[in-house]
């Protein structure tokens, strides 16, 4: 199965989380690997919203390497498409779509791979493929498949086919979201002093956070840690005292944090009156990059493109902030097709020339590991 236009089958195919259900993604990447001889298992955290995990095994007992990205898509937001957004077309060396780049030209890829390495006989370890489904809405999938006992196995090293441009990514920060609820007592407006104001209350909380510091050394790679305050709203009309205003916090970390502990600091800080609850819970990942499995993927860009990569960081979470502990720590590469600054915009395309190169890195990454 050609990649590019595979691609265009599952931009085709609206997986718009979480309105429209990825089963029908997975059902096609599943007969694809099942009809190529692999075992492929279907897993529904919800109805419609399925998973799949197909496994190849090798002829040794290392644990195998996995290949993992993500059925769904954002909504397409309120500006107009220049191009159908499901319609996969094609423009020169550009493939247009919801999901081109995050991450439908990444699955297609893995799924062309699996597909070629499906007529190679596998030495050393096997290889699995995990196409989750919600990763847009805090990796609900690839947390499922994690609380399934059985359900992920094991994995001596992880890809994740997210948009990074071909160029390998070692590590991103944690996502921290949390909904801080300030409650207060309701009066007529004329009469403020008979109520508590729960928006004045929210803005002390927030000027707190303005001025937060994370004891924390910067890592290495990842930098430091940041928090922004991205929503806010209280009240329900001007002429009255606001009995309960709502604050969004997006906190990104690094692995040297602990999310009960940075929570708990936070409680601390806003005091009993702010009650934080979580909404996305994903600590960070990093691999060294000097480890083994980086080298091995470094060295397979590097003949793909002729050119010498760099090991790099990404500004979002992924699927690895589960999958990557779920499998014990594994060295993990983020690499794919799609373009890192084209992630959730309209217009979303994705070069058909890295699609193309993303295959080939991934079978030379694979007969490297896997010893095919």
């Amino acid at each position: 199965m050609n990649a590019v236009a595979l691609t265009q089958e599952l931009v085709r195919i609206k997986t718009v989380n979480p309105h429209d259900p990825e089963r029908p993604a997975a059902q096609r990447t599943g007969k694809l690997l099942e009809d190529a001889g692999w075992s492929v298992s279907m897993y529904d955290f919800a109805p419609g919203r399925t998973s799949l995990v197909a496994r190849r095994e090798g002829s040794s007992s290392a644990a195998p390497l996995c290949f993992a990205g993500h059925l769904d898509t954002v909504p397409l937001g309120a500006a107009p498409w220049s191009h159908e957004p499901f319609a996969g077309e094609l423009a020169g060396d550009r493939l247009y779509g919801r999901g081109s780049s995050d991450m439908k030209s990444g699955v297609a890829a893995i799924v062309a791979a699996a597909l070629q390495l499906s007529r190679a006989k596998l030495r050393g370890a096997g290889i699995t493929v995990v196409l989750v489904a919600g990763e847009e809405t805090g990796c609900e999938g690839a947390a499922h498949l994690a609380r399934t006992p059985s359900a992920l196995g094991r994995a001596s090293a992880l890809v994740v086919a997210e948009p990074t441009g071909n160029q390998p990514v070692v590590g991103h920060k944690g996502a921290l979201w949390l909904r801080a609820r300030v409650r207060g007592v309701t009066a007529h407006g004329s009469m403020p002093e008979r109520g508590v104001n729960a928006v004045v209350k929210a803005a002390r909380a927030v000027l707190k956070l303005a001025e937060l510091k994370f004891d924390v050394a910067p890592d290495p790679i990842l930098g430091s840690p940041t928090v922004n305050v991205g929503t806010f709203a209280g009240g329900l009309n001007v002429n009255s005292v606001p009995d309960e205003a709502v604050i969004g916090i997006d906190l990104r970390t690094v692995p040297a944090q602990r999310h009960a502990q940075v929570r708990a600091q936070l409680a601390e800080l806003l005091g009993p009156d702010v009650e934080l609850v979580p909404i996305v819970d994903l600590e960070g990942i990093r691999t060294d990059p000097s480890d083994p499995f980086v080298r091995t993927t470094m060295d397979a860009i590097r003949e793909v493109t002729g050119e010498q990569p760099r090991a790099g960081t990404a500004t979002y979470f992924t699927d690895a902030s589960v999958l990557t502990p779920a499998y014990g720590g594994v060295p993990t590469v983020v690499l794919g097709p799609g373009e890192m600054a084209l992630c959730h915009q309209t217009d979303e395309w994705c070069s058909v020339t890295r699609i193309e190169q993303a295959v080939e890195a991934y079978l030379r990454i694979a007969r490297k590991w896997c010893e095919a």
